[in-house]
Parts: C-alpha cells; structure tokens; sequence
C-alpha cells in the first residue's frame, strides 16, 4: 500500500525558490563591475555568463510548462551590472506569474522541456533551483578569491 504525502505546497516551493533567488541576487551585487563578465577561477566561464544561464532556465521552462510552447534557450548576458541586476528582478517578477498559472495536478505531470530534458514537472522545478544554487556556489568561489565576503548562504529573505 503506497500513499501520497506532499512534502511542500506549490507555494511552499515557490517561497524556497524565491529565497534562492534573493540570495543569489546579492551575491550579483556584490561582484564589482570589473569582475562581473571577466573573472573565473580554473577555467570556469565568468559570474555573468553563469548567471545568464540561470535565466535563461528559469522563466523559459516555466513559461514552457504553462503554455506548452517550446521554450527557446538563450544565454544572452546583460552588457552591465545594473542590466543584470534589472533582468534579475524582471524574470523574478515572471517567475511569479508563470508559477501561479501551473495547476497543483501538473507537478507530477511528465514533460519534455528545452526539447529535450523530459520528466516530471516537478523534477525540472528542482533543476532549475539546483543549477541556480550550483551557480552561486561558483561565485561564492569567485568573490572569496577575489578578497570580497559573499553574502551568508543561509540568509534568503
């Protein structure tokens, strides 16, 4: 006998989503100007490049889930900082809107995102949150090596 026992409420998820993306929006902050699209350490792209990635993740999958639209993937990074920071807090702004429109019985649902991921809902949800906190996790690297404290990873409000 198997039963179903939610471990976390669309919302829920969404809140821990969006404490992730405070958090890494801070550690975008914190990189200086001059570093931001240049610095890596041991071969690794640079911190922009990284962040370019997480959005081009993000709001395509969820818009993808939604709508069933193939969603295109495009890794176009923001020129400045401010630009980054501006396309950061616009793609959180979707993120909440594309969240809101996926029904609860969607979650477990299997689809195939970016043409060619496929699984279930769910399980890309946690992809995209897991590339964002690997991705951080590199510019905690980058600013540490460049002499500049990140941010406190468990502090995400």
């Amino acid at each position: 006998m198997s039963s179903t026992v939610a471990v976390l409420s669309p919302s829920d998820l969404l809140a821990h989503w969006q404490g992730h993306r405070r958090l890494t929006r801070r550690v975008i902050e914190a990189f200086p100007e001059e570093s931001l699209h240049s610095f890596s350490v041991g071969g690794m792209r640079p911190f922009a490049a990284l962040a370019g990635e997480m959005l081009a993740i993000a709001v395509p999958m969820l818009r993808e889930i939604v709508s069933g639209e193939a969603a295109t993937y495009n890794e176009a990074v923001p020129a400045s900082k401010a630009e980054l920071l501006a396309a950061w807090d616009a793609a959180t702004s979707e993120l909440d809107a594309w969240f809101a429109k996926v029904p609860s019985d969607k979650f477990g649902e299997t689809l195939t995102v970016f043409g060619q991921f496929t699984g279930p809902v769910w399980s890309h949800l946690a992809y995209a949150i897991d590339n964002e906190i690997h991705h951080r996790a590199q510019g905690y690297v980058y600013l540490r090596a460049l002499g500049i404290e990140p941010p406190a990873f468990w502090q995400r409000d």
